[in-house]
């Protein structure tokens, strides 16, 4: 019989029919034939097709009778065909069995067909809503839900196409209420017959309806609802990560729960955090979290010794009590019972015979492709084959319950680029994937060049993407693989990879967006093709050798596999990051790239050359390099290779594991920086020959890096060997940077230098980095700042240290230092370690700098102390920060001054020895205290040497020797030791330093109000133009400044009555510091600051707030009653912030404001 039925199909092979003259008689007969098999015996009814179809699927159907289609379909054009196939639906009864299974054996066969498909429903769907044929719209259902059974490989989901049919206003149901009541009548007949699957769909996505028609949709999805309730089947049990295009029949909710379980598990390995999935279903889907996922979760299992992902997810929702006490401890109860049974039994094994089977067919249906492959007289079989294949696949997948069902369509990959980690019943069915494919690549190769191997590979490939479940598998192994071991691939492993590198890319609209992990990386996720560049690395010489072969073997397959293609869909084609990686590598490690040496002719593109096993790889990426056709692509914008990119790629590459040597690497970056990249236009990633402009790319580049690492430093990715910035910045970069900088220096007296009417260059950029972040009150935007602030110092000090310093070119030469300062009064100032000074190696660059800067200066020495004048008012931190640092600063820039001028020293820089030495010879008792002309000046010096010699517990001797006359210089050591306070308060060292500096700070407020010195003005936050006091506060930063206020009420001690009688305004300033105290803590308002380590101060909350808080209220409500009738002149404004914050405060400073005003209202006149 099987005999008899070959020969009857040899009938049908149109080769035997090649010297026939009558091919019009042999169509008639083919279409006679076809339309004879879709009508024979047409007992099935259109219920039973809706019930059965899922057995008339291509793999599931008689292969004599695929095969008969498959020999018909050779006749015809696709067009034609179809054609034919509507013309049989409209004119005859028909065989539903036989009219699906063409219909899917013509989507898996004909790569044309899912075109044709659509269009063949919209014309059905068109013809049912315009004469409301209930046969049309039941024949499109039929035909997309078979097409939709072979999977996304070869057509939409069912899910997508109901969704673009009927899930929008413009849909075929949209024209009227007539054509939406015939839909819903329509979706309801269909309701006693439909699978879960598709119920699901239209409840979940249903169609779309006018407000004023919600009652048919509501009446719908109630019977829908009802229908599953029959089917035992409730919406509610539906699975956290269930797929309603998935082509599986529907599961029990015990099964969609144990793929939930893995889904979530392996969410959590890639996160660390519980999926919100899990928990909005612990609260909002109680029901089936409760007997289903928690139950599947907590199945007795034998523990291992380290706990797995697994037990740590477990132990995660018990410690946010998502587990209820009793399961969790039947839980444990239930394992350690189970060990101790396998123990008893002398074994503990792992049941994997279950996986067998479907495994072993997988692998032969693969073994049987390969055959077909290199059987050219078969190629017509692959498809047919391809389809078998994704039939055991699915079946593989559905056996597996570790496995979770296939994510949304538009659902992140999730995966850890640094430390994958894949099942090993994932990696055997991937790398059997992988394996047939390469196998497949390099067969077809020994008969044919890739353009003429046909469409297997490009289906086997779409096939694989067709199974949303694999992906996260495949990509994972792709990491391990590429990112991993990818110097130690062999060059078939290469080849392979690389040819289903850019398959993939063919089909990456079916790949979802792959979260990898790192902080480095979008946060919504990447493309398939911004994952390639992820993957291929250069940071060693291994990994450059191995990017280099794995990109050119990439290219090379994509130009010899479709040479035919339009330029436009090459460009498409081919990932990006491929052409810019092999930019930067082949002249990396090719003089001749790089137009250097001799120069030979390229020979053609060879594929036999590049699949042969001993490829040479360096010689092979010259020639594509030489191709015409590669030099075609680098002139498209999208494949250019900017100099910021080159410039990244470079910042990444190890010196010391580099395959150039030191001198090679010198000779590239020159290339690339002078021959490459400067001349070269804008248009091109070049810099139009402006070496400014290649200065501030570079600079801008080398923050971005930094930030990157920063970032990458914090993250999950610290720990790991693979980590991309666990390093400093290469040094040969920056020596390229100082390189530019100095010789854009030795343009900048020039009367026409670019630097005269834009400032300074250096400081426009980071000034302009610094407007694209922001100045926001975040949390998050003040540290991203602060960190881009500590980046740009360390570039500062990067650079020689007369950069900082511009001289200008007049009638007189200036020594002009504004655009430094107001980086300093902007930024710098608000990083500083203890609130009012800078650290020292910025301190000392500066000074350096100034002191080279003035060799240009006719009057050297007067230039210094032009500058140093100028930062008592203008930038007073630099002075202070001179004092804190002076023992260090004095002898390296004493021997600077020497050796540039052998003069004696500057007058300015002498006045800061002398007053470091006043200040050290006072503490000693070796002479009086000698004050300077500027007294804020001499108290920071005393200030800081005072710090230096811990000589707190004699300042109240030394507060008296000071001597009359010096109220400004305690006024001023009042402010820098408060600043000390509110240092030691935010960040102790040990537990007597806040004690100390407040004790400080009260000698000194006590030796004022013996003196009856004012000092109020010192916390005088709306006043300006205020003097000294302004100098002060600028030579603080602005977070230091706003937490004065618990300076403040730490001095409670010493606010006497006489204060409060003495100082009229005491009773405003305490209560503006008040409000401002409240508004720190009700408001969060509470700055913070960062240490030279970039490291952020604890918030106001966690520095005994509250303790503050309760004493400074108490005093303020005991000192209102007690402060005299002029203390509350002011005090009006002040009342509309007491209100907001404290109301009580309020009425005690109206109670006590008004009497006077009550009185003169309501005493008896006198009128006689």
């Amino acid at each position: 019989m099987l005999v008899r039925n070959l020969l009857l199909l040899n009938i049908f092979t149109v080769t035997m029919y090649k010297s026939t003259n009558f091919p019009e008689s042999l169509q008639q007969f083919f279409i006679h034939t076809l339309t004879e098999i879709l009508t024979y015996n047409p007992l099935l009814k259109a219920s039973d097709a809706i019930h059965m179809q899922r057995e008339w699927s291509f793999a599931r159907t008689c292969p004599l009778l695929t095969t008969l289609y498959r020999k018909l379909f050779v006749a015809f054009s696709a067009e034609k065909l179809m054609c034919h196939l509507q013309q049989i639906l409209e004119t005859h009864e028909v065989n539903w069995q036989h009219v699906l299974s063409c219909f899917s054996t013509l989507v898996v066969c004909q790569t044309e067909a899912e075109q044709l498909v659509k269009d063949l429903l919209s014309s059905l769907l068109i013809k049912a809503f315009e004469n409301y044929d209930m046969e049309n719209m039941i024949t499109a259902f039929l035909i997309a839900r078979q097409a939709a059974l072979e999977g996304p490989a070869v057509f939409m989901p069912y899910a997508e196409w109901f969704k673009v049919s009927f899930g929008n206003a413009s849909g075929y149901h949209g024209s009227s209420k007539k054509a939406l009541v015939f839909l819903f009548e329509f979706l309801s007949e269909l309701v006693p017959f439909e699978a879960p699957q598709y119920l699901k769909v239209h409840i979940m996505h249903p169609p779309f309806v006018p407000t004023k028609y919600r009652p048919f949709l509501l009446e719908y999805i109630t019977l829908a609802k009802t229908r599953l309730a029959d089917l035992k089947v409730a919406i509610e049990d539906m699975g956290l990560y269930e797929d309603l295009s998935s082509t599986k029949e529907a599961v029990q909710p015990q099964s969609q729960a144990l793929e939930d379980v893995e889904k979530a598990i392996r969410i959590f390995e890639n996160t660390g955090k519980i999926p919100t999935s899990v928990m909005e279903a612990s609260i909002f889907r109680r029901p089936y979290y409760t007997s289903h996922f928690i139950p599947a979760l907590l199945m007795p299992r034998v523990l291992p010794e380290i706990p797995d992902s697994r037990i740590v997810f477990i132990d995660s929702l018990k410690r946010a009590d998502k587990i209820p006490p009793n399961l969790y401890s039947r839980y444990v109860q239930a394992c350690h019972s189970l060990k101790e049974k396998h123990l008893q039994d002398g074994s503990i094994e792992i049941e994997t015979d279950h996986l067998k089977e479907p495994v072993e067919q997988l692998k032969a249906e693969l073994d049987e492709l390969i055959m077909l492959i290199t059987d050219q007289s078969k190629h017509d079989a692959v498809p047919a084959q391809i389809a078998l294949i994704s039939e055991r696949l699915m079946t593989v997948l559905g056996h597996r319950n570790n496995e979770n069902e296939a994510a949304f369509f538009n659902s992140l990959i999730q995966l850890n680029i640094c430390s994958p980690k894949l099942e090993q019943q994932d990696q055997c069915v991937i790398d059997l994937l992988l394996t047939s494919f390469c196998q497949n690549l390099i067969a077809a190769s020994y008969f044919n060049p890739p353009d003429r191997q046909g469409l297997c590979l490009s289906l086997f490939v779409k096939m694989i993407c067709g199974h949303r479940r694999v992906l996260p598998a495949l990509l994972t192994r792709l990491c391990q693989l590429i990112y991993h071991q990818g110097p130690s691939l062999n060059d078939a492993h290469v080849l392979g990879l690389a040819a289903f590198m850019i398959h993939l890319n063919e089909s990456k609209s079916l790949i979802p967006e792959v979260n990898i992990g790192s902080k480095v990386a979008s946060a919504k996720g990447l493309s398939v093709t911004e994952y390639w560049n992820h993957l291929l690395v250069c940071r060693t010489g291994e990994s450059l050798a191995f990017c280099m072969r794995f990109c050119t073997a990439a290219v090379a397959y994509c130009l010899c596999k479709f040479p035919s293609l339009s330029h436009d869909d090459l460009c498409n084609l081919l990932p990006s990051g491929l052409i810019k990686k092999l930019q930067y590598v082949v002249p990396r490690l090719s003089l001749e790239a790089r137009g250097i040496g001799r120069e030979e002719e390229a020979p053609e593109l060879s594929w036999r050359s590049l699949s042969c096993p001993s490829v040479n790889y360096t010689k092979t990426s010259l020639c594509l390099w030489k191709q015409t056709c590669f030099q075609e692509l680098l002139k498209e914008k999208l494949f250019q290779l900017s100099f910021q990119e080159w410039l990244l790629f470079e910042l990444e590459v190890q010196p010391e594991k580099d395959i150039l040597s030191a001198s090679e690497r010198h000779d590239f970056h020159y290339w690339a920086l002078y021959q490459w990249y400067l001349p070269a236009a804008s248009a091109s990633g070049g810099c139009d020959g402006n070496l400014e402009k290649a200065c501030g790319i570079l600079i801008g580049t080398i923050l971005d890096f930094s930030q990157r690492s920063e970032l990458d430093n914090r993250g999950q990715l610290e720990k790991s060997e693979f980590s991309v910035h666990n390093r400093t910045v290469n040094p040969d970069i920056l020596c390229r940077l100082q390189e530019m900088v100095l010789e854009l220096g030795s343009r900048q007296t020039s009367p026409t230098g670019c630097w005269n009417d834009k400032g300074h260059f250096l400081f426009r950029i980071f000034q302009e980095r610094l407007k694209t972040i922001g100045n926001g009150s975040a949390v998050g935007e003040r540290l991203l700042r602060q960190q881009e602030v500590l980046l740009q110092k360390r570039i500062l000090l990067c650079l020689p240290p007369s950069v900082l310093i511009m001289c200008r070119r007049g009638k007189k030469m200036t020594l002009d230092c504004e655009d430094f300062f107001f980086f300093v009064n902007t930024e710098l100032r608000n990083i500083c370690s203890r609130g009012c000074a800078l650290s020292y190696d910025i301190t000392a660059h500066f000074l350096r700098g100034l002191l080279n800067a003035s060799l240009d200066y006719e009057e050297s020495a007067q230039g210094i102390n032009d500058v140093l004048k100028t930062c008592r008012t203008k930038c007073p931190i630099i002075i202070s920060s001179a004092a804190l640092w002076w023992l260090r600063l004095e002898p390296v820039l004493c021997s600077q001054w020497k050796r540039l001028f052998g003069a004696p020293l500057a007058q300015e820089l002498q006045r800061l020895r002398k007053c470091q030495h006043s200040a050290t010879s006072f503490l000693s008792l070796e002479a009086e205290f000698s004050l300077s002309d500027t007294p804020w000046i001499s108290a920071a010096f005393l200030h800081f040497t005072v710090q230096q010699q811990a000589a707190h517990g004699r300042m109240r001797d030394v507060l008296k020797r000071v001597g009359s006359d010096t109220e400004q210089l305690l006024v001023c050591l009042l402010f820098f030791s408060l600043m000390d306070l509110i240092f030691t308060r935010l960040a102790p060292k040990q537990g007597t330093e806040f004690q100390k500096s407040l004790e400080w700070c009260l000698e000194i407020l006590g030796c004022l109000e013996e003196q009856g010195v004012s000092w109020l003005a010192l916390f005088h936050s709306a006043e300006k133009d205020r003097g000294l006091y302004q100098i002060l506060h600028s030579a603080a930063s602005d977070q230091y400044i706003s937490l004065l206020p618990i300076a403040f009420y730490s001095l409670i001690p010493c606010f006497h009555q006489n204060l409060l009688n003495r100082e009229q305004t005491f009773l405003y300033v305490a209560v503006d510091m008040y409000t401002q105290l409240l508004r720190l803590y009700i408001e969060g308002e509470n700055p913070r600051r960062s240490d030279q380590g970039g490291q952020s101060l604890p918030s106001v909350k966690h520095v005994d707030s509250l303790e503050v808080l309760t004493k400074a209220r108490q005093f303020l409500l005991h000192s209102i009653a007690r402060c005299p009738k002029n203390s509350f002149v002011h005090i009006q404004q002040l009342l509309d912030p007491c209100e907001e914050f404290d109301p009580e405060v309020k009425a005690a400073l109206f109670h006590s404001w008004k009497p006077s005003v009550a009185e003169d209202l309501y005493d008896e006149p006198v009128l006689f």
